[in-house]
């Protein structure tokens, strides 16, 4: 891209972060605190935007990277989508994917510039008062220019599976970043002694959850959301037969082949379905006993009903993503619901440390 366009591109960032940063400076109060959860908040609506990207067939929408064919949008680039559309009218480029996918760049781009200032505010409050770390925003900044990388590959690799995973995975670890620096920047709560024998069981909730985010990224990376139309049951089956294992989770391949470049059977697609769906049952359990001990804490009852109810709502928006033949509005509202869950373990885990540090008699 030429320096015009790039300082053009920076601008459309620019213009996403300023209201922003207004909005948050007219509240007063602490603006550092304000500002990390604003941030948080439109990181989780960054990932739910990356995921209408995703499913909408938008991610080559714009075949190159930072801008649309080297300009800095796609009116400018109108005259390369409109030759792209007419040799493939059925392909990857359209205005309105190059729209959607240049939007969904220009949203990153403001979230890019709202933690850089997170990350000076950090420093200059840190100089002011030591006892202030700056470390966890500066932590954050270094995440989103490893996120921002991620996001060029996705385009310059071809939507390659296991980058789009790792980009999603990318968002949510962003995203869990950013909200807990809002929980440290803002009041401690009390919290009953109680919540320290949950810090084993949170820690697992968080392990099993990412994991189930990783398949759920695979599947939907991998288009295999209808690989199992029914339900519970898999083609009629517990266990669908000659189900292929070997090229479903080979990890490095282009998308819809195997690593040999054939095209990827559709035996792999539905044991890439099935794993996701089943491995569902054990977050459920393992989530679900967490809410369960969670609701007789002090301090954590009305999170804990909280993520009783996120848990319901995946487990809902999932099923109707296979009864209902995956419908957009559906299925952008289950990964939101995955990233929800995200924050979710986050807030109790903050809650919970809040609780071994006020009895640390309890924590040995």
């Amino acid at each position: 891209m030429t320096a015009p366009n790039l300082l053009l591109l920076a601008l459309f960032g620019l213009l996403v972060a300023l209201p922003v940063l207004a909005y948050v400076a007219r509240r007063g109060g602490d603006v550092h605190a304000r500002l990390a959860w604003v941030t948080a908040f439109l990181a989780l609506d960054l990932i739910m935007f990356g995921g209408f990207t995703r499913l909408t067939d938008s991610g080559l929408g714009c075949p190159d990277w930072p801008g649309c064919y080297g300009h800095s949008n796609p009116l400018s680039a109108a005259e390369h989508i409109r030759a792209a559309e007419t040799a493939m009218p059925s392909g990857p480029v359209t205005r309105i994917k190059a729209w959607i996918e240049m939007l969904h760049r220009y949203f990153a781009m403001g979230v890019g510039l709202l933690i850089i200032v997170l990350m000076v505010q950090a420093w200059l409050r840190a100089r002011r008062d030591p006892s202030r770390s700056p470390w966890l925003a500066t932590v954050i900044f270094l995440a989103v220019c490893v996120q921002g990388a991620f996001g060029a590959f996705t385009v310059t690799m071809k939507l390659t599976p296991a980058i789009v995973t790792l980009h999603l995975l990318g968002g949510m670890l962003l995203l869990a970043l950013l909200t807990g620096l809002a929980l440290r920047e803002g009041p401690r709560p009390a919290v009953g002694a109680e919540a320290v024998a949950l810090r084993g069981h949170g820690l697992l909730a968080a392990v099993v959850l990412v994991l189930q985010i990783a398949l759920g990224g695979w599947v939907s990376t991998n288009y295999a959301v209808l690989a199992c139309p029914d339900f519970p049951l898999c083609h009629g089956h517990w266990w669908p037969p000659e189900m292929d294992f070997h090229h479903a989770y080979t990890l490095w391949r282009p998308l819809g082949q195997t690593a040999d470049g054939d095209l990827i059977p559709f035996q792999s697609l539905v044991a890439i379905h099935w794993v996701h769906r089943n491995f569902a049952y054990l977050v459920l359990a393992v989530l679900g006993t967490l809410a369960w001990r969670a609701r007789s804490v002090p301090g954590l009852a009305r999170w804990a009903r909280a993520l009783a109810g996120l848990i319901l709502l995946q487990f809902l928006t999932g099923l109707s993503n296979v009864m209902l033949q995956w419908p957009l509005p559906v299925a952008v509202l289950h990964n939101g619901g995955a990233a929800l869950l995200v924050m979710m373990l986050v807030v109790l885990h903050f809650r919970v440390g809040v609780g071994a540090r006020h009895n640390p008699a309890q924590t040995g």
